[in-house]
């Protein structure tokens, strides 16, 4: 979670953080056993867990197969009015959107339009090293092409109206050197998913929120996402709080998130997430040709110990899912083929990316102890 990714790292007071807001609470376990344990032990610690990473709000949602599911929301959405969290909320989710912008490139490759070790520049000009860079390493972040988000994040905070475009972005990477040869490490760089939005674009003739509103989002009926080409927020949605380039922490609610285009810039809901996040893991939309490429899972030691990156997954101790981290939210979703469980964790702050890494280690040790949370990255 502290990769170079469509985020900046917040920092928030809290004032109040109370258990509140919407919950689920059914009938006994088709065996007869309730979820009461699981519930309680996850009611009684979630607060804690977000004092300790400063996290005002946060919406946990827990379906595992045999129990009743646990859905809740904890403390506030707007730390000024003191509004409740609830579990309907809209909130940004980042890095999600990337698998969002694989699968469309992936679906592409299904109906023999593309292929995925074509060198990138079939499709996009001037990409240095585009005659060796394919789609398949862009996918798998590890092209060597430098993440231009480690420049336009530093000074976020003192532009967020800007509106970028993609070659602006992609301008921003290329006037720098490879960081190494292509195919050879792994670096994750939201210039990757840009190039890939791009060929999306080019290949299909669409806009790549209408390609994936038309081939992902419809299909799937996830009526409460969206691709958003500006500002602009569905309500009702959560504050999101981040940290200003002078320390102060702010409202990045409404912050342009165009600098993630195809690398970060959709919103959803929980309930949304929930269904894409199963049915991303187990490769609902792909053939089983497809799905075994975009599971070749190779190391990834920036996204924690022991964990592996696919095409825009990864593979966090059995755990299948791609987290999201911008400005003001932080999105967790996974899913557990061994247990049959899918988890979904969304805050409303990114205040402090190892606190939240603490945060989900907690939440995961009480659904799945034999599965936890991976340790987070020693480098």
């Amino acid at each position: 979670m502290w990769r170079k990714s469509v985020v900046g790292v917040a920092a928030i007071v809290m004032t109040t953080l109370v258990a509140c807001g919407q919950s689920t609470r059914l009938p006994a376990d088709r065996d007869g056993r309730h979820s009461d344990d699981r519930d309680a032990r996850l009611t009684a610690a979630v607060p804690e867990l977000m004092r300790q990473a400063s996290v005002p709000g946060a919406i946990v949602g827990v379906w595992q197969e045999g129990k009743a599911p646990y859905v809740q929301a904890f403390g506030v959405q707007d730390t000024n009015t003191g509004q409740p969290m609830t579990t309907d909320l809209h909130m940004r989710i980042g890095s999600l959107t990337k698998t969002f912008t694989v699968t469309a490139l992936l679906l592409l490759a299904q109906q023999g339009k593309l292929g995925l070790d074509d060198p990138i520049d079939r499709y996009v000009p001037g990409v240095p090293s585009g005659d060796v860079i394919t789609l398949r390493q862009l996918a798998a972040m590890r092209s060597g092409l430098f993440n231009y988000a480690d420049v336009t994040l530093a000074n976020l905070s003192n532009e967020p109206d800007r509106q970028w475009t993609p070659q602006e972005l992609l301008a921003v990477s290329f006037s720098r050197p490879l960081l190494f040869e292509p195919g050879t490490k792994f670096d994750y760089s939201n210039t990757n998913t840009v190039l890939l939005g791009l060929v999306v674009e080019k290949v299909s003739g669409q806009s790549i929120e209408a390609f994936i509103d038309q081939h992902i989002l419809k299909p799937e009926r996830l009526a409460s996402t969206v691709f958003p080409t500006s500002s602009d927020f569905p309500s009702p949605h959560s504050q999101g709080y981040a940290k200003a380039a002078d320390g102060a922490t702010v409202n990045a609610t409404n912050w342009n998130p165009s600098w993630g285009w195809a690398a970060g810039q959709m919103v959803s809901t929980l309930d949304d997430v929930r269904v894409w996040t199963q049915d991303l893991a187990t490769g609902k939309l792909f053939t089983p040709e497809i799905l075994q490429q975009r599971n070749q899972f190779l190391p990834a030691p920036e996204e924690g110990q022991g964990a592996q990156y696919g095409l825009a997954i990864e593979n966090q101790n059995g755990w299948l899912g791609h987290n999201g981290n911008i400005a003001g939210y932080l999105t967790y979703p996974y899913y557990l083929p061994a247990e049959q469980t899918t988890m979904v964790v969304m805050l409303n702050s990114n205040v402090d990316v190892l606190g939240s890494w603490a945060l989900m280690e907690g939440i995961v040790k009480i659904i799945s102890p034999r599965h936890p949370w991976p340790k987070p990255p020693t480098e």
